[in-house]
């Protein structure tokens, strides 16, 4: 295996080296004026004298007060445990900072306007002149693709679709029925605007109920690989502006996501339940239908929430509970467990 570093340019675009100053601007942090270059980023266990690293979490104090790095993006509390010969650059947000500093030095490759020969695009389709569209890719009449857009191979874009500007779509989505602000990324595989789940039981078996609605993905949204969202069955699906989906995340009908809601890989969410602004959600957790779960709460991983949740609330557990409660049921039963094993270890040597 060929060993490599941070950025493989294989697969990343690259930029710089960039001047010390660049890069503090870029972090919004404060560093001396030195006349530095940096060539990029690293892992504080690997970067050398030319990269920028960076500590967010204080358990990995001991790995900054022996990194190589030629500058590290750390908190001011941490300003005293950088190494004599590495540059601290000081900033209350260092994990933002690192965010747009690995940005600075390896950003988007830029759109490469105009639609590949093996793509189809039917007539009756606008597509903006500076989009790229990829090769087997399938655009149908009426949809709409705003500009700057980045359509990878063979990506389906449904009829009547309509797309703000600077989206990007992974190869093999699909999206229908669906509505499109700006800046929104749906990764590769994800289906966007298929039916929901909807059927009349009835005694001669089940009756599909036509799903009459849309998906709306509001703008700075991001839908993980291979994740679903159904369309509305009759008012629509709706993610609100800048909302997180991870991969394998499936969105039953009608339901409703906040703003900056952040939704864990392989959650499940029953149709017609409402996730207000700041909402976390852990993995694999699952939500029953007609649910309203209150701004800023947090579910856990694999909790199972069959009831409404008030703003702020933390629930754990399958089914979920607050926390505080979650965690004493354990403390009972480890004591009980506890108290069963040396009631039964003293009887087992009369």
């Amino acid at each position: 295996m060929v060993r490599t570093s941070t950025g493989d340019p294989r697969f990343f675009t690259r930029s710089g080296p960039h001047h010390l100053a660049a890069v503090a601007k870029a972090a919004s942090g404060i560093a001396p004026e030195l006349d530095l270059l940096l060539e990029g980023v690293a892992p504080l266990q690997t970067a050398g004298p030319n990269e920028v690293s960076f500590l967010d979490n204080t358990r990995y104090a001991s790995t900054l007060e022996q990194t190589l790095a030629g500058a590290v993006i750390v908190h001011p509390d941490m300003r005293a445990r950088v190494p004599a010969a590495t540059v601290p650059i000081v900033t209350s947000e260092p994990y933002e900072g690192w965010a747009r500093v690995a940005a600075l030095f390896h950003p988007m490759p830029p759109v490469s306007p105009g639609i590949h020969p093996a793509a189809i695009v039917a007539e009756g389709a606008r597509v903006d002149p500076s989009t790229e569209v990829g090769p087997l890719s399938v655009i149908e009449t009426g949809a709409e693709i705003g500009s700057g857009w980045r359509i990878g191979s063979c990506a389906v874009i449904g009829s009547g679709v309509v797309i703000g500007p600077d989206c990007r779509i992974g190869t093999h989505a699909s999206l229908s029925h669906a509505l499109l602000g700006a800046r929104v990324y749906v990764y590769a595989g994800a289906r966007i605007g298929q039916e929901g789940f909807g059927f009349a039981s009835t005694k001669a078996g089940f009756l599909t109920v036509p799903q009459l609605g849309r998906v709306i993905l509001e703008d700075d949204v991001e839908v993980g690989a291979n994740t679903t969202i159904d369309r509305g069955s009759m008012r629509d699906t709706v993610i609100g502006a800048g909302s997180r989906l991870d991969n394998l995340v499936q969105i039953g009908h009608n339901v409703l996501l906040g703003r900056c809601c952040v939704i864990v890989a392989q959650v499940g969410i029953s149709g017609s339940t409402v996730l207000e602004d700041f909402v976390r959600v852990g993995g694999q957790a699952a939500m029953a239908g007609h649910l309203r779960i209150g701004r800023g709460a947090q579910i856990g991983a694999q909790a199972g929430v069959i009831s409404d949740a008030p703003a702020g609330a933390i629930l754990l557990g399958s089914p979920a509970q607050p926390r505080q409660e979650f965690f004493r049921q354990v403390a009972t039963l480890k004591q009980m467990a506890r108290r069963r094993f040396h009631k039964v270890r003293g009887a087992s040597t009369l």
